[in-house]
C-alpha cells in the first residue's frame, strides 16, 4: 500500500517572539518538504488548479519538475506566466484560487501550491530573455503588481519600458501596503532587480498627473501608456470623531510604518503609540494593520467587524496568525462614534449587531439591535477599502482629454484593458474590472500588455 503523504507545513517563527519583530513569519520549505509536497500532486489532465490561477501558470508541470528535483525547469515554467513567483507564493489567496480548485481539497487538504511556488521562486532566478528591440517605447504608471507584470511582458516583446513610481521606493502596494513579516523586502527587491536586469527603466518620485501629464507622456514619444496607479484613496466611516488625533486609515498607518519607519521616535513623522488600538474591518489589510500595530508597541489590539467570523473576507492564514499573536476579534460590532479628549482618541462607541437577510453580496446583512457599548481606546485604524486616487483622472480632464471614469472615479476599460483614449490602457485597482489581490492585478497587467503588443506590433 502506497504511503499517504500529509500536506507539508512550513516552519513558523514562534508566536511570542514574532510579536516583537518584522521578520518573516514562515520559513521556506526544505528540499525534502518540497519533494514530499510535490509528490502529493495527482498531475490531473484537466487541471482545475490552473483554471483557478488568474495568470494561468502551468501548475502541474512546475510541480512535476519540483518532484523531479529540476528547480531550474520549474522556475522557467512559472516565469512564462509570472515574473513574481516569490511574491505571489507569499501573498496570493491560494485557498480561494489555485488551491481552492485542487481535487485533493474535496476530501482532504489541497496541494500547497503557494508554498511550492515560493520555494521555486526563492531558489531560482529568471533566465535572461533574448530581447529584440522593436523601436517603440511604453510608459507604465506605478511599479505595483500590474505595472511590473506588464513591464516584463512588454520588455520581452522588445519595447523600451519606462516605469514611473510616485513614491521614493519601488514596488507600489507590495512595499507600502504589505508588511515585511509577510513579504520580506529582500524578496521584493530581488524581483525588481530581475526586471532591471532585463532593461526595464524605473523612475521614482514622479507623480503622473502632477510631475508629468498623460499628454506630455504621449508628446515625449511613448507609443502607449499603461495606468496601474492602484486605489490609494481610503474609505472612511463618516462618523463623529473621525478627525481626532489617533485616527488613521489603514493605508496611512501601513505606509508610515513600512516606508517611513514611523514607529521610531527618531523618524520625522513618528506615530503616537498608545496602549490600545482598534482596527475597523475584516479583510487582509485589516489583518496586516492589526499585526503591525502589535509589532510597533500597542499592548492590546482589537479587530472590530460588523458580521461574524464566518463572513470574514481575510485569508484563513492571516486570521490564524492574528489570533496567535494575541489580537482579539470583536464580532457583530458596528462603529457609531469616536469619543475624544483634548483632541485625541479616548474611546469608541459601537452598536451591537445581529445578522438579517442576505444583501447584494450574498452575505447576511448586519442589523442594529439598539444596544451600545463604549470601549476605551488610544487609536483607531480604519480598514474599509479604498477608491482610486483621482490625480490622473483630474489631470486628464484639465487637459481636455476624454478619459472616461465611472461615478466612483475608476477608469473605465474594456476586457482588453483599453480606455476611452487611444493608446492609453489601464488595469488593476484603478479600473472597475480591477484587482483586489496581487495575482489579479498581475492578470490585468498581462491582459493590457497583450493588447499593446497586438495593437502596436501587428
Amino acid at each position: 500500500m502506497a504511503e499517504i503523504i500529509q500536506r507539508q507545513k512550513a516552519h513558523e517563527q514562534d508566536k511570542f517572539e514574532r510579536r516583537n519583530n518584522f521578520n518573516a513569519v514562515e520559513e521556506n520549505f526544505t528540499q525534502e518538504q518540497a519533494h514530499k509536497e510535490a509528490s502529493r500532486c495527482l498531475n490531473c489532465k484537466n487541471a482545475r488548479c490552473k483554471t483557478g490561477c488568474p495568470v494561468s501558470i502551468d501548475i502541474p508541470s512546475f510541480i512535476k519538475a519540483v518532484k523531479e528535483d529540476n528547480l531550474k525547469e520549474a522556475g522557467d515554467i512559472i516565469r512564462q506566466s509570472s515574473m513574481l513567483p516569490s511574491v505571489c507564493g507569499r501573498v496570493c489567496p491560494q485557498e480561494k484560487q489555485c488551491e481552492g480548485k485542487c481535487i485533493l481539497g474535496l476530501k482532504g487538504e489541497s496541494v500547497a501550491i503557494g508554498a511550492l511556488e515560493r520555494y521555486v521562486g526563492d531558489n531560482t532566478s529568471a533566465k535572461e530573455p533574448e530581447i529584440k528591440p522593436n523601436g517603440k517605447k511604453v510608459a507604465i504608471v506605478v511599479s505595483g503588481c500590474a505595472g511590473m507584470t506588464a513591464a516584463a511582458d512588454l520588455r520581452i516583446a522588445g519595447f523600451e519600458v519606462d516605469v514611473y513610481e510616485a513614491l521614493h521606493e519601488l514596488g507600489g502596494v507590495l512595499r507600502y501596503g504589505i508588511p515585511p513579516f509577510r513579504l520580506p523586502r529582500t524578496v521584493l527587491d530581488r524581483e525588481i532587480e530581475s526586471l532591471k536586469n532585463m532593461g526595464v527603466n524605473f523612475y521614482k518620485n514622479v507623480v503622473v498627473g502632477k510631475s508629468i501629464t498623460l499628454k506630455q507622456l504621449k508628446d515625449d514619444g511613448y507609443s502607449a501608456v499603461f495606468i496601474s496607479s492602484g486605489a490609494g484613496l481610503p474609505k472612511m466611516m463618516n462618523i463623529p470623531g473621525e478627525n481626532l488625533n489617533g485616527v488613521y486609515s489603514a493605508n496611512e498607518f501601513l505606509t508610515r510604518v513600512n516606508l517611513m519607519h514611523a514607529e521610531s521616535p527618531d523618524t520625522p513623522t513618528p506615530l503616537k503609540i498608545g496602549k490600545t488600538a482598534a482596527i475597523i474591518g475584516g479583510g487582509n489589510v485589516a489583518m496586516d494593520a492589526a499585526r503591525t500595530a502589535v509589532r510597533v508597541g500597542y499592548k492590546q489590539v482589537y479587530i472590530y467587524y460588523r458580521r461574524t467570523e464566518k463572513e470574514l473576507p481575510a485569508r484563513l492564514e492571516e486570521i490564524r496568525h492574528a489570533k496567535e499573536e494575541g489580537i482579539e476579534f470583536k464580532f457583530l460590532h458596528a462603529p457609531v462614534e469616536i469619543i475624544g479628549e483634548e483632541g485625541y482618541v479616548k474611546a469608541m462607541k459601537f452598536e451591537l449587531m445581529e445578522l438579517g437577510e442576505p444583501d447584494a453580496s450574498g452575505r447576511q446583512r448586519p442589523v442594529g439591535t439598539g444596544k451600545f457599548v463604549e470601549v476605551p481606546l488610544d487609536s483607531v485604524i480604519v480598514s474599509l477599502g479604498t477608491n482610486p486616487n483621482p490625480i490622473i483622472q483630474r489631470s486628464a480632464e484639465y487637459e481636455n482629454l476624454a478619459l472616461n471614469t465611472d461615478e466612483k472615479g475608476y477608469i473605465i476599460i474594456n476586457d482588453k484593458g483599453e480606455t476611452s483614449l487611444e493608446k492609453i490602457y489601464a488595469g488593476g485597482d484603478v479600473a472597475p474590472l480591477g484587482a483586489s489581490t496581487a495575482i489579479n492585478a498581475m492578470g490585468a497587467g498581462k491582459r493590457a500588455a497583450k493588447t499593446i503588443i497586438e495593437t502596436l506590433l501587428n
